[in-house]
């Protein structure tokens, strides 16, 4: 079948702040109709509180941007996906569906919040609990937002007591398992990542020293082009080409400098050669390059 463009309105529809405006309504039956093939005025009535004529007019005002998206079976009265359905909305992507199922299946997100209404059975692998202590968290994210310092007792690794370091943080995180603080530590005078759970306590300070220097490593990017790998047979080669989305062979994956070691030791690259190709199915091309940026950064963690 030709592809085609569903009925774009004249002004495109606007996303009312809020889960009850009517932009956000015409995403859910979008989502809806994507995702579970079908809706009625009900799905409308339950999620979003609104009355039956609000639901119709929703689904007028839907089927007037997109005519050719959904018919009316009478049988079964519910709206259904036509066979040339085309998504007119972001939300209703694969990636957000997937995010959302993610976010479910984990407890982050309640029902209400998501427009997931069927799923399929998700299991999640497991890993521990990093606990990130509310209250530390609450101060971190003021000293943050006031561009002000503060005062942690931290345990690092490399010290067999906690001491209290003062911290000016400007960022926050996430390695793939848990979050840590990116922030300029006066007492090494260099920025550094702090783990959330290793500090034990923390507390204000009423001045500010300002900070001269700029965290370059958090404000410059690192371009990785991955590449099968080369010790996989030509077939295998071609499935990983299409896993991760390759174009000519390869993929650039693109992160912030201060961020390259975790994402190295996330996606298995950071020790060469030790796995055999088919459990470490990519490899790095720039190699090098990315070797001599890990060599001429200062130690990030602490």
């Amino acid at each position: 079948m030709a592809s085609r463009t569903p009925k774009q309105p004249a002004t495109k529809p606007s996303r009312t702040a809020g889960p009850w405006g009517p932009g956000r309504r015409l995403e859910f039956i979008d989502f809806r109709l994507q995702w579970d093939g079908q809706l009625n005025r009900s799905a409308l009535i339950e999620h979003f509180g609104i009355s039956v004529p609000q639901a119709s007019a929703d689904i007028a005002s839907y089927t007037d941007l997109a005519p050719a998206n959904l018919a009316y079976d009478r049988s079964a009265r519910v709206y259904v996906a036509t066979p040339g359905f085309l998504p007119v909305f972001s939300t209703s992507t694969a990636e957000h569906y997937l995010n959302d199922l993610l976010a479910l299946s984990t407890g982050v997100l309640d029902v209400g919040g998501s427009f997931v209404g069927w799923s399929p059975d998700v299991a999640i692998a497991a890993s521990p609990l990093r606990a990130v202590p509310a209250k530390v968290l609450v101060s971190v994210v003021r000293a943050i937002h006031g561009q002000g310092d503060i005062e942690v007792l931290y345990q690092s690794m490399s010290r067999p007591d906690p001491v209290w370091r003062r911290i000016s943080p400007h960022g926050l995180g996430h390695d793939g398992f848990r979050w840590h603080v990116r922030a300029f530590c006066h007492s090494r005078g260099a920025f550094r990542d702090f783990v959330f759970a290793r500090m034990l306590e923390i507390r204000a300070c009423e001045d500010h020293q300002k900070v001269e220097q700029k965290d370059i490593a958090w404000h410059s990017k690192v371009k990785l082009v991955l590449l099968p790998n080369s010790g996989l047979s030509q077939s295998k080669r071609m499935v990983v080409e299409l896993d991760y989305a390759m174009s000519g062979g390869q993929v650039v994956l693109e992160t912030r400098q201060a961020m390259l070691y975790y994402v190295l030791q996330r996606l298995g690259l950071s020790k060469d050669g030790e796995l055999r190709p088919e459990a470490q199915q990519i490899q790095l091309k720039n190699v090098d390059e990315v070797k001599t940026i890990l060599e001429g950064m200062a130690k990030n963690y602490d």
